[in-house]
């Protein structure tokens, strides 16, 4: 028996292929019944989301095994194998465990350290529960996957540090204000990445938001979505005067506002520290403004900039989460071989008891007239005997010993086990 992942993920396949075998809630419960019924199938667990669908298996290391999985998803969605021939991955044994401890660490990510998949990868646990098609081993396998996220999240910075562009200038705004709470915010536009931004910065807690657009009905509209009041675009300069923090996308040709401008309006703010992106293309504010004092502005690739560098740090950080990736596989695959072990630990256990038994009746027979407290006394310093005894086989059967199947099969030949 093995671990196995069968699936594909935004790296193997499009969207398109992508959609095609995903699973909703539903096909999930019927997806698991179907597995739970392929021959060598024991437990199975089934991951769905917009960018990977994964199948996890506890299964006998079957060379047609892979084949079999395969076909069934096939079938399952209608899809011909050929299709998916080239998108779908297996992993068994340690890949598999790997494998699955990188995605709930979010390192297969599309992007690293973005925090949802654990939150999917739950879920997906969850159902696997309701529908008991996940059992001792995909249960213990799972806990660990979520184990080993969170120490991943605890002992690096693999989840610090904005990789788009709105939590970018979230995070470049808390560094100049500090707490947004009492900010004005103004959307200068309404190009698509400035709403995005916008929408992070909104979700921030700013105080106030002000939306100028050309078009007023659609900056009418927008300054509802974010519950702020919409301004006529031709005076957003006089508004700029209370503005704290200002995102421009204007789709103009040229600068709407320019360094003299801008002097003006930090006069009247009393040199109030004011923080301006300009994600335009080109240019909608003039660059000379940020020479002025206590005026912060970035334009695109600034931001970029900003992403790229900190996508850098958490690839950085990634290497330290394959460390402890690599240290929590070798703690379950210790688990793992104990199991092995186990019915012969526990057969052991209980031919011990049965001699102990039989052996305490013929001497309580031979005796004849002992109270409670005596055979209390005789029971105890047998079982003490028997743990001393059993203990030293016991801690060899569940070590990590390259011969343990020939350890357990010398311990049930020695105590004749073998029928128990």
């Amino acid at each position: 028996m093995t671990v196995l992942v069968v699936g594909l993920n935004h790296k193997t396949a499009d969207v398109e292929v992508r959609e095609s075998i995903a699973f909703d809630s539903e096909k999930i419960r019927k997806g698991l019944t179907g597995l739970r019924s392929l021959q060598g199938v024991r437990e199975a667990i089934i991951l769905s989301t917009c960018n990977r669908v994964e199948l996890y298996l506890h299964a006998e290391s079957d060379a047609n095994m892979v084949e079999r999985i395969k076909k069934y998803i096939s079938e399952f969605h209608g899809i011909p194998v050929e299709v998916l021939e080239g998108a779908l991955y297996a992993h068994g044994g340690v890949d598999g465990v790997r494998h699955l401890f990188r995605v709930a660490s979010s390192l297969d990510s599309m992007v690293v350290g973005e925090p949802q998949i654990l939150g999917q990868l739950k879920a997906s646990y969850d159902i696997g529960l309701k529908e008991q098609s996940s059992g001792i081993i995909l249960n213990k396998l799972m806990k660990k996957a979520i184990s080993v996220a969170k120490r991943v999240r605890t002992e690096t910075k693999i989840a610090e540090n904005a990789v788009s562009i709105g939590y970018a200038a979230v995070e470049l705004a808390k560094k100049i204000f500090g707490d947004l709470g009492d900010k004005v915010f103004m959307l200068l536009g309404a190009g698509e990445m400035a709403e995005l931004a916008a929408r992070h910065l909104t979700g921030s807690g700013v105080k106030e938001v002000i939306v100028a657009n050309r078009t007023y009905e659609r900056g009418l509209a927008l300054a509802v979505e974010f519950s702020g009041k919409a301004i006529e675009f031709d005076t957003f300069k006089k508004e700029l005067e209370h503005s704290d923090i200002v995102i421009c996308s204007t789709g103009a040709r040229s600068y709407v506002l320019d360094f003299a401008e801008m002097e003006k309006i930090m006069k009247t703010r009393r040199q109030r520290p004011v923080f301006i992106i300009d994600i335009s293309v080109p240019r909608n504010i003039d660059p000379k403004i940020n020479d002025l004092d206590n005026v912060y502005l970035y334009d695109i690739d600034d931001l970029q900039g900003v992403v790229d560098a900190n996508l850098n740090e958490r690839l950085k950080e990634s290497l330290k989460a394959e460390e402890i990736i690599d240290q929590e596989i070798d703690v379950f695959f210790d688990w793992m071989q104990s199991l092995d072990a186990v019915p012969t630990i526990v057969a052991l256990r209980r031919a011990a008891e049965g001699i102990k038994n039989e052996e305490l009746a013929k001497l309580y027979h031979k005796l004849g007239g002992l109270d409670e407290k005596d055979k209390q006394v005789i029971e105890q310093a047998m079982n003490s005997m028997i743990n001393k005894m059993l203990h030293q086989p016991t801690t060899a059967l569940k070590g990590n010993d390259e011969e343990k199947d020939v350890l357990i099969y010398a311990v049930r030949k020695l105590y004749g086990l073998n029928g128990k």
